[in-house]
């Protein structure tokens, strides 16, 4: 079979569920504060995949208007039971300090396309919850259990209760069936039946470098459950110098000849101090049914790298520069997202072939800030767009992101002096947290003239970030400010304390207007282009 390099999806899409219905795989990724919520993606070889669907994709599924960094969809399970789809997914309202707010919900659909039901509410006992399909025909969620007064952690196990899809409702009894390993922070269940066994696969060790997938198993769906001989059967904890790390949170599909693949987030840090600014991917492993009746992962517990799947993998397209361009008839392209609302046409608009922003909040904003952007899927690369923006003072500004999170972001701006007088302006804000510290790394603003368009981009070769820009009919970019570093568009420096920042890093276009006079900021086109860079260690 092909050998195939990890992860195969690339960029921001951690915590994966896996299905295969016939010929089809499908994997379904979280998507935290960025809306419309849960990515799917499918292939027919495990090893090309193509997003086809953001199902949460309307108010009545999804509102994180005001949900902190970070939070929002947790952890989707994809699941289907012979009739049709099933998504379980969590929007955490709150997950710092004493108290983790985690509303959890399930829709289903004919058709993975869509369209998705109304969904049913669950409870909000803790968050990365699945849904579980047994023989006889009953539904069990299967969810991790949050109590407040277990300190330092409030990880208190793994809790089983049957679910009625008629009343939309928990039924019967419920139970901690799984207490997690010495490693604690029990998270991500997802329960298999075979050969008469109960198997229940769980992430411990938190989002970091300690992360693992552990596997445990009983006769009895409600236990005891054994844990596996190995304990951890995919981590990279004790592995440092691994070119997969964070390696956790994993499920798992079977083939239609027999083989079993596991699926799982993981990390792949970049300079001296481990950075993933990519954020949290997913990678693959072949595994196998040992004659104890155990899983195991080939070459396992440490992740490879480089795993045979069954087709090879057409780079093409990833390695293509990508000019989006703007057409009301087609919508906005499938590679970007926004924050948080579901009510984008408050943000955006396609009209007269451009993207045409409306400026609302401050960028970094938890409520409704207008920014549209696409996710980093390669360590460098150049972005470019044009701008039409009539800024009137300081309070309306605009222009080109490389965002993370209202932490952490390099932005370049059109703006005003609050004489009017346009101007190109650097906003950044390294790393800051809890202060959140906006800097200006340009000592003077550049003068534009009043009218115009204006040329924005920027390269990112690695950990170097540098903005361009050139006046409308000037060919040639010219650099403004310094090298940035772009190592902290990460969720090492995402704002948070350890196991606390969970998405990565985007680059797009964004508009503010603190007047509340809803300028726009109006965008021909925007051009993502990869670049291999010899000093990347994962080029191939």
């Amino acid at each position: 079979m092909p050998l195939v390099q990890n992860p195969i999806l690339p960029g921001f899409n951690a915590d994966p569920s896996i299905l295969r219905v016939g010929e089809d795989y499908y994997i379904a990724t979280s998507t935290f504060e960025w809306y419309p919520g849960v990515q799917i993606h499918h292939s027919k070889d495990l090893a090309n995949w193509d997003l086809i669907t953001r199902p949460l994709n309307r108010k009545s599924q999804l509102d994180m208007r005001g949900n902190p960094d970070s939070c929002g969809v947790w952890a989707p399970c994809l699941t289907h039971d012979g009739d049709k789809f099933w998504l379980v997914y969590t929007d955490v309202k709150r997950k710092d300090g004493s108290f983790k707010d985690t509303p959890n919900y399930i829709v289903s659909a004919e058709k993975v396309e869509g369209p998705w039901s109304e969904p049913f509410y669950i409870n909000s006992s803790g968050f990365d919850p699945s849904l579980f399909h047994d023989e006889d025909g009953k539904k069990w969620f299967v969810n991790m259990l949050m109590d407040h007064r277990r300190r330092p952690r409030a990880f208190a196990g793994i809790v089983l209760q049957e679910w009625d899809p008629k009343s939309g409702k928990l039924v019967g009894p419920s139970k901690n069936v799984f207490k997690g390993t010495d490693l604690d922070l029990v998270e991500g269940p997802h329960l298999y039946k075979r050969k008469g066994w109960y198997y229940l696969l769980t992430a411990e060790g938190g989002t970091g470098y300690d992360h693992a997938v552990t596997l445990a198993r009983s006769r009895d769906i409600w236990g005891p459950y054994e844990e596996h001989p190995q304990k951890h059967i995919l981590t990279s904890k004790d592995a440092p110098f691994a070119a997969l790390q964070r390696a956790g949170h994993g499920d798992i599909v079977d083939t239609p000849d027999g083989k079993t693949y596991l699926v799982h987030l993981t990390g792949r840090p970049t300079t001296q101090v481990r950075r993933c600014v990519l954020g949290r991917e997913t990678a693959i492993q072949e595994a196998y049914w040992d004659s104890d009746d155990w899983l195991y992962v080939k070459n396992g517990p440490v992740p490879s790298l480089n795993v045979e799947l069954p087709g090879a993998r057409d780079d093409t397209k990833y390695w293509a520069e990508q000019r989006y361009t703007f057409d009301a008839s087609i919508g906005l392209h499938k590679d970007f997202q926004w924050l948080r609302t579901p009510e984008p046409e408050r943000i955006f608009e396609i009209k007269d072939s451009q993207l045409q922003l409306t400026g609302r909040e401050s960028v970094g904003s938890w409520f409704e800030q207008a920014l549209v952007a696409r996710r980093q899927t390669h360590f460098s690369y150049d972005a470019e767009t044009v701008i039409d923006f009539s800024p009137v003072d300081e309070r309306q500004y605009a222009g080109l992101t490389a965002y993370y999170c209202r932490y952490n972001f390099f932005y370049l701006t059109v703006t005003a002096h609050s004489d009017g007088k346009r101007e190109l302006l650097i906003l950044a804000s390294e790393a800051s947290w809890p202060e959140g510290r906006l800097k200006f790394p340009i000592p003077e603003p550049v003068p534009l003239p009043q009218e115009g368009k204006v040329k924005l981009a920027l390269t990112i070769r690695g950990a170097k970030l540098q903005f361009l820009w050139a006046l409308e009919g000037e060919d040639q970019l010219k650099k403004i400010g310094p090298v940035f570093d772009a190592s902290i568009l990460s969720d090492e420096c995402g704002g948070h304390q350890a196991h606390g920042s969970f998405t990565g890093a985007f680059v797009g276009v964004a508009a503010s207007d603190m007047n509340g006079l809803e300028s726009k900021a109006k965008f021909d086109y925007f051009i993502y282009r990869p670049v291999r860079d010899i000093t990347d260690r994962y080029e191939v």
